[in-house]
């Protein structure tokens, strides 16, 4: 029944929040992410404490008021995403302002596939709109199954409906597609700042042991595709604002092992560096260090996964 509940709602949302004007869905969004705020439920606590990591100093007023812009930066990106399917060629385009996506565009001219890797910051559904329609260029991600499977459906057909090919995360099957897109030259993007499974990768991220999938560094290592850390956010205006980082380099030596570990630290890095300077909009509502985890979790794959529902 709660899934059904749950696949309704997303429903209502692609059917009915496409449909108002952009300066109501605005303040839609703002007064469903201050009611959420306001209620303290789980996930709003969880995200306090995630930031609490991120900027030390703050105080608890000030950790509050960084909770209200983080619900409703993330309130932002579900309304962005129920409406982009209506938003023409021409919003798409003007909605998104990156810089430094120069790494992008050599790297895909050079005809070495590139890997695009995210955290949970902006809406990087409107990033990925925006590739394939002001660059013209199609890539491939991969979506975990959500319960239940209609929900899974919706999610694919929305993403597909962008121009994105969109594969399913079943124990890391996918990760063979993904190489073969990035050998013939493709452009492959996947969320990366988050992995409980037995094959993540732990790094220091903000001074602490956090687990990270090693599926970007291990697609980039072992098909020669560049590694780009991106980071997303947004400045008060319609646009939203990103960033392409500099390469992340395969490590002259060690064991492939080694150089996965050492790539996955300098995309932390990289994460970390745009999350300090805009962290209301990191959206994460989950436990995210070692520290904060319960007994660990049974293994799943994480090769390469595009992350969990947000």
């Amino acid at each position: 029944m709660k899934e059904r509940l749950t696949d309704a709602l997303y429903g209502l949302g692609w059917g009915a929040v496409k449909k108002l004007p952009e300066p109501v869905a605005v303040r839609l969004g703002r007064q469903i992410a201050d009611r959420t705020w306001q209620r303290r439920g789980q996930g709003v606590r969880r995200l306090e404490a995630n930031l609490a990591r991120v900027v030390p100093e703050a105080s608890a007023q000030q950790l509050a008021r960084l909770s209200r812009e983080g619900m409703r930066s993330y309130l932002r990106y579900w309304m962005e995403s129920f409406r982009l399917p209506a938003w023409s060629e021409q919003r798409i385009r003007d909605g998104f302002d990156p810089a430094d996506v120069h790494h992008l565009v050599d790297g895909l001219a050079a005809g070495r596939g590139v890997v695009l890797a995210l955290p949970h910051m902006g809406n990087y559904d409107l990033a990925g709109a925006w590739v394939t329609t002001k660059l013209g260029v199609p890539f491939t991600t991969v979506a975990e199954r959500l319960k239940p499977e209609s929900l899974y459906d919706r999610f694919v057909a929305y993403r597909e409906g962008l121009g994105m090919e969109v594969l399913p995360h079943t124990g890391g099957s996918a990760f063979g597609t993904l190489a073969r897109r990035l050998r013939a030259g493709g452009l492959v993007c996947l969320v990366a700042d988050r992995d409980l499974s037995a094959s993540g990768v732990e790094v220091k991220f903000f001074g602490e042991a956090a687990k990270m999938p090693a599926g970007p560094a291990r697609l980039a290592a072992q098909t020669g595709a560049l590694l780009l850390p991106v980071t997303l956010w947004y400045d008060g205006t319609p646009v939203m604002r990103g960033r392409v980082h500099p390469p992340v380099e395969v490590p002259s030596g060690g064991t492939r092992a080694e150089q996965a570990a050492a790539m996955t630290q300098e995309l932390a890095d990289a994460f970390a560096s745009g999350i300090a300077a805009h962290p209301q909009d990191w959206h994460m509502l989950q436990r995210l260090w070692l520290a904060d985890l319960d007994p660990p979790a049974a293994p799943r794959g994480s090769a390469g996964r595009e992350g969990e529902r947000r």
